[in-house]
């Protein structure tokens, strides 16, 4: 574990230690949980990404054989 020095608005850290009071657990911990949330959620976007990326990298066919054989009125009944 490693300190770290914050510099907060009085009122942010006010409502901050009612959350952490809600939870149930200090100040650092909340905060370390706050951050584990925001970092995970960062993780799991970059993953989703890059499986799309790939999925759009792979080019897959779509069944047209590259021509498209239909105008944009058609499709739209128009």
């Amino acid at each position: 574990m490693r300190n770290v020095t914050l510099t907060l608005p009085s009122d942010l850290l006010r409502e901050a230690r009612h959350l952490a009071v809600d939870r149930g657990v200090s100040l650092s911990r909340y905060l370390a949980l706050v951050l584990e949330e925001r970092v995970e959620a960062a993780r799991r976007y970059r993953q989703a990404r890059a499986r799309h990326q790939r999925l759009l990298d792979e080019r897959r066919p779509l069944g047209t054989g590259g021509a498209v054989a239909w105008t944009r009125d058609e499709l739209h009944g128009r």
